[in-house]
């Protein structure tokens, strides 16, 4: 490992912590003392992703993560919650192989709506490629009648992981979804 500040060789790991899905580790370097800090992760496989124009690119989680990121931008959706919603997503992608784009998409819409609908319809207005206001209308209703879509809303093919929510946890009190029989209480 390089000093970032010197290129000097030689550096001393001087704290290890867990960090989502990877390990942080502070170190020192012996030659001019700065510290700095890396992240050590699993090299993951080579997963690719079939675009809409039936092209395959290999998966950028760091494109994943930017995207939602500026879907949350200005909203109460903290940088691990956006981490979170990344690693869950990339959690499935890993674990397929190869998916649709629309299917990864789905899944940020899903994930972060479990977050934040408001970032999730901002998200959906960018990757729905909304034409007018009419159908921004009919997903700003669909989030109003059920603030968390499920897999029939979103046409997910397959299975959805399941989410960890203790991670991404929840930033809005969750309303009773009346349209599957739930009642609320007085």
């Amino acid at each position: 490992m390089l000093c970032p500040f010197c290129s000097a060789d030689s550096n001393q790991v001087i704290d290890t912590r867990p960090a989502h899905d990877a390990v942080r580790r502070r170190r020192e370097c012996g030659a001019c003392g700065q510290r700095f800090t890396t992240y050590e992760r699993v090299e993951e496989q080579r997963a690719t992703v079939i675009k809409r124009d039936g092209t395959r690119e290999r998966f950028d989680r760091q494109k994943l993560q930017r995207g939602l990121a500026r879907a949350a931008g200005g909203r109460p959706v903290s940088q691990e919650q956006i981490e979170a919603v990344g690693a869950w997503i990339a959690a499935e992608v890993q674990r397929q192989g190869e998916l649709r784009a629309e299917r990864i998409g789905d899944l940020a819409e899903r994930g972060l709506a479990r977050v934040d609908p408001v970032s999730a319809i901002q998200f959906a207005s960018v990757y729905r490629n909304l034409a007018d206001l009419d159908e921004l209308e009919a997903v700003v209703r669909r989030f109003k009648d059920d603030p968390l879509p499920g897999e029939d809303q979103l046409a997910i093919e397959g299975s959805v992981p399941s989410e960890p929510e203790s991670i991404i946890g929840r930033s809005r009190k969750v309303r009773p979804n009346r349209r599957r029989g739930h009642v609320p209480q007085p």
